[in-house]
């Protein structure tokens, strides 16, 4: 789950636990390029293995013997040289993995009784999400039986509650609740959401039984790191979906005064804070002037990256401040109809500095799987024509070319 920073000397247990290293990384994860995948060269390999999957150790050269077993030297003598048994340096960082709206509709809940979660993501997508030490997406549905659908709604959204469980299988591990369909079916669905995620362990943000609920900072403690994520949403349909004093709703963000304020009092609480938010004209590859405005405000009170969600297509992406800001991550479980899509990788070390990479999703179909090669140097060089001042290599990497 962490990924550690290893440098082991030669010895007989290092290379040991390289080899096992390297049958459970290639066994459960996507080998990071193509070369590795053909299995024409390990050379590129081992080092990502090390630096994944090297158990977390603190400390200083070991000393060979216990205290009793070591021979103190007498006057004059010297202490012999010895050779160290391993050096291993620590380097706390923490990775989280977003996705973009997931809506578990009736006949995607089929799928899910047919054949379980191998109905809904492939294994290989399915371990991306299981091996990120933070998992989070935005749900855009109520898990409830309950309530009636609003009217004058086009489309409501709401699944049983014994759907939950579907969360779990794949490795989620918070969602927000901060968008225009988790109260679809009234406040009475939306607590019934509260307590499916709630009996799956898994946190939500965005929306509570009142307001200091849904404005609350969830904290998640990841690679030694406090991983601080709030939620809001510019998109409601009526005023009644706000939370109040009582009254159970969503944190919003027309008047951006309030998150600022709580990005600014929760980074004193955190390492790291995500700010997820649900924003934007549906279908429109480019963010509102808005969007950026408020992107850039919640990054000079405290945010460490910026995560839009709700047009269904995905948005550029862009730095400022060295803090990432991805528009949209569109649609992840939504429909047969989305296509190409993508999570975000984001790494977070302790030294302040991130590393962020897209993970390409073919969601043409049910399930879902990792897009396939040939098709992920087009979706790069897409993703970068709609982004500002970033490049994309050919393993999703995103790098910036221009601070703002």
């Amino acid at each position: 789950m962490k990924k550690i920073m290893a440098v082991v000397c030669a010895a007989p247990f290092a290379v040991l636990l390289l080899l096992l290293t390297a049958i459970a990384v290639m066994e459960y994860r996507k080998i990071p390029s193509k070369e590795a995948m053909t299995g024409t060269s390990m050379e590129n390999v081992v080092p990502e293995i090390v630096k994944h999957k090297q158990p977390e150790v603190v400390g200083q050269e070991e000393a060979a013997g216990t205290p009793d077993e070591i021979e103190v030297p007498a006057a004059g003598e010297t202490q012999p040289q010895t050779s160290p048994v391993a050096v291993l340096e620590l380097t706390r960082e923490a990775e989280v993995l977003l996705a973009g709206d997931i809506c578990i509709q009736d006949y995607i809940a089929g799928y899910y009784d047919k054949d379980g979660i191998a109905g809904i993501v492939s294994m290989e997508l399915r371990a991306e999400m299981l091996t990120a030490d933070i998992m989070l997406a935005n749900q855009e549905f109520a898990f409830s039986e309950r309530g009636e659908p609003m009217e004058d709604k086009q489309f409501t959204f709401r699944v049983a509650p014994r759907y939950a469980r579907m969360f779990t299988d794949m490795g989620m591990d918070v969602v927000s609740l901060a968008n225009n369909h988790a109260l679809d079916y009234g406040h009475d669905a939306l607590m019934d959401s509260f307590e499916a995620l709630e009996k799956e362990g898994i946190r939500y943000v965005g929306a509570g039984e009142n307001y200091e609920r849904a404005k609350k900072l969830e904290i998640i403690e990841a690679g030694g790191m406090k991983i601080g994520i709030l939620a809001a949403s510019r998109v409601i349909p009526v005023a009644e979906w706000n939370a109040g004093t009582a009254r159970p709703g969503m944190f919003t963000t027309y008047d951006p005064t309030a998150i600022l304020q709580e990005i600014e009092a929760g980074k004193k609480n955190c390492d790291v804070l995500l700010v997820y938010v649900h924003w934007g004209e549906e279908k429109a590859e480019f963010p509102e002037e808005y969007q950026v405005n408020m992107a850039r405000q919640y990054i000079d009170a405290g945010a460490d990256a910026v995560i839009g969600s709700h047009p269904h297509v995905m948005q550029g992406i862009e730095y400022y401040k060295d803090k990432i800001i991805a528009y949209s991550l569109g649609n992840y479980i939504f429909s047969a109809r989305t296509g190409n899509t993508a999570m975000l990788r984001l790494t977070f070390k302790e030294d302040g500095t991130q590393a962020a990479q897209l993970v390409s999703v073919d969601a043409s179909a049910f399930p879902l799987d990792a897009m396939p090669y040939e098709r992920q140097d087009e979706f790069f060089r897409y993703m970068e024509s709609i982004s500002f001042g970033i490049t994309i290599d050919e393993d999703g990497r995103i790098c910036y070319t221009q601070s703002k």
